[in-house]
């Protein structure tokens, strides 16, 4: 479902399914947002905000802001462990109905708890004191799809943040339509231009989409990524017994 390379052909389910995984990371970053002020698709506002605290000499603020960032990195290397070790030698969906799976757990951990009050009030500055599972958990679930994601399309695509893709597709105009390249190379970096355009468009309007829905239902709208994953987890297993009957 998602394991293919820019210089193969990929299906037009496989676009949907990337931008789709792009569009989760959306809503996933808006509810982070909207619930404590805080993004949790990408690791550079932790680290600012801690040098900020340190200059405050606030040094317990200050490491909490560090360690949260830590989840998505625990999240990208149980997401590789996944996939590259424990499911190495496995089909597609193997490897990531499991990831997708645990996503969805954690997204639904997140509204359960945050419903109940174990995080506060929905919207309030973030408090490391009850916010910190709350943070830890979102930024896990970003790092495991983004692990996933990353891996199953060779490196190319990361559809939890838009800094490096921006980045990638700034590099790729020049490639494509600026430098002298052979005709093959430069509609092959169109190509993924195109790709990145996609993502970072399906990455805005699934934050769009993702601000409607948690300002109207707070933590519970957590429960809205929660079921795309759970999706993408079942497609995953599909595919899997799919396979298995033509090979059998």
């Amino acid at each position: 479902m998602f394991q293919h390379k820019l210089d193969e052909s990929v299906t037009l389910k496989t676009y949907l399914n990337w931008f789709t995984l792009s569009f989760l990371a959306g809503t996933i970053n808006t509810g982070g947002y909207l619930a404590c002020h805080r993004f949790v698709s990408h690791v550079t506002g932790f680290s600012t905000l801690s040098g900020i605290s340190l200059e405050d000499f606030k040094l317990i603020e200050a490491f909490g802001n560090l360690v949260v960032p830590l989840f998505f990195l625990l999240g990208v290397i149980a997401s590789g462990y996944l996939t590259e070790k424990k499911f190495e030698h496995k089909t597609q969906g193997e490897k990531y109905a499991p990831v997708m799976g645990i996503v969805g757990g954690l997204l639904v951990t997140v509204a359960v708890r945050g419903y109940l009050g174990w995080f506060g009030e929905f919207g309030e500055p973030a408090k490391l004191k009850h916010d910190f599972i709350l943070l830890a958990f979102l930024c896990g679930a970003c790092g495991l799809q983004n692990g996933a994601i990353t891996t199953a399309s060779g490196f190319t695509i990361r559809t939890t943040h838009l800094t490096g893709l921006t980045t990638d597709l700034g590099l790729g105009i020049v490639r494509a339509e600026l430098k002298n390249l052979p005709l093959e190379q430069k509609n092959k970096e169109r190509k993924a231009n195109l790709i990145r355009i996609g993502t970072i468009l399906s990455f805005t309007v699934g934050s769009a989409v993702g601000a409607f829905i948690f300002v109207k239902y707070h933590y519970i709208g957590f429960l809205f990524p929660a079921s795309l994953a759970f999706y993408f987890s079942y497609v995953a297993k599909k595919q899997l017994q799919k396979t298995l009957k033509l090979s059998a």
